[in-house]
């Protein structure tokens, strides 16, 4: 199963939780917003979607 992490910008408030949760594939941009690096593998899809939950701003989204 190949995912993807989306981000809602509008809702976005570059916290950065997301980068501390899955730097495998979060990375930051110098204002702090995610910049998501390619699909979420099978290994890191639980990690994936304990990113989404924890979002403080709910600005992530998981689509298969």
């Amino acid at each position: 199963m190949s995912a993807r992490l989306r981000v809602d910008w509008p809702g976005c408030h570059a916290r950065g939780l997301c980068h501390e949760l899955l730097p495998e594939i979060v990375d930051l941009d110098e204002w702090g917003y995610p910049i998501v690096r390619g699909e979420v593998t099978e290994e890191l899809l639980a990690e994936a979607r304990v990113a989404v939950r924890m979002c403080p701003r709910l600005a992530l989204r998981l689509e298969t």
